[in-house]
């Protein structure tokens, strides 16, 4: 990996330590931009993506995930340049920014009662519509 992204031989380069990087505040969610190299059938390609996840841990893993499905990537081929922190003013990607907004809403679609107090057999059908 190090001497294809620095041009670092084996022999040169020493691992100094691995360690667990834990999170500030790991129960607020956050924008990650990462950029990232991979090798495909065709050739070797750069690219920018940017993810909304609690974690750095789990951005990267929401990354593997989506470049092997998305461009059949396998996680060999794939080598992470950066993951950062980005401010909710510089995302760049709509699927990022659809969710910045304060007062977003989604619809409750088909909600069914499930109480073990209420009879199975009533005179009317249920409202699932509210």
């Amino acid at each position: 990996f190090l001497k294809r992204l620095k041009r670092v031989k084996r022999a040169n380069g020493e691992v100094i330590s691995v360690s667990t990087m834990f999170e500030k505040r790991p129960a607020s969610i956050k924008n990650y931009g990462i950029a990232l190299k991979y090798d495909s059938r065709s050739g070797t390609h750069n690219m920018y993506r940017e993810y909304r996840e609690l974690s750095k841990a789990a951005a990267v893993t929401a990354l593997y995930r989506e470049m092997a499905s998305r461009h059949r990537v396998r996680a060999r081929s794939l080598q992470v340049i950066s993951v950062d922190v980005v401010p909710a003013s510089k995302c760049r990607r709509n699927y990022v920014t659809h969710f910045h907004d304060s007062k977003i809403k989604f619809p409750l679609p088909h909600r069914v009662v499930k109480s073990q107090f209420k009879s199975k057999f009533v005179a009317k059908r249920p409202n699932t519509c509210y």
